[in-house]
Order: structure tokens, then sequence, then C-alpha cells
């Protein structure tokens, strides 16, 4: 067993985004070696975390799902979630 750390690539579409006064960070990355699909996770100003358990086949699809969460959810949905509630 290895106890290297993986590599990994970040999507030049990860950013910081803020809309009403909110700031969450959104990071596209994937593996540099292996599964080429995309990871999607989006952390809010307190640290919370949302990460989807669907992979994407490109960085430009994970940043759409993002985009379509927060223009028909708002970004409160991404605010740390409350106990029992569900993660994209």
């Amino acid at each position: 067993m290895s106890d290297e750390v993986p590599e990994i690539e970040k999507s030049p579409l990860s950013g910081v985004v803020t809309r009403e006064g909110v700031t969450v960070r959104v990071e596209i990355y994937r593996l540099v070696e292996g599964d080429e699909s995309w990871t999607l996770e989006v952390t809010d100003h307190e640290g919370g975390s949302t990460v989807w358990e669907d992979r994407f086949a490109t960085d430009q699809d994970a940043y759409d799902e993002f985009y379509r969460v927060l223009e028909t959810d708002g970004i409160g949905s991404f605010l740390k979630q409350q106990p029992g509630s569900t993660k994209h």
C-alpha cells in the first residue's frame, strides 16, 4: 500500500461565487491519474461542504450543475446543511 497522496487537477472553472451577500467556494477537480471524471464540491463561509455523489464527464458539466442549482434553489442551498437534510 502506497503512502503517496494522489495528485489532483483543479479546474480553471473553480473559484469564489457571491450572491445576495453570501460567498461560496466552488471546487471542481479530478485525479491526475485514473478516473477522468470530475468532482464538484461547494464550501460555504463556515466550512460546510456539499459534495455531489455523481461525477461529471467534463469540468464544464460540473460547473453547469452548480449554476443550475444556484439558479433554481439559490445560494442559500449551499449553506451548512441542517441535520437530516440531503446533499445534491
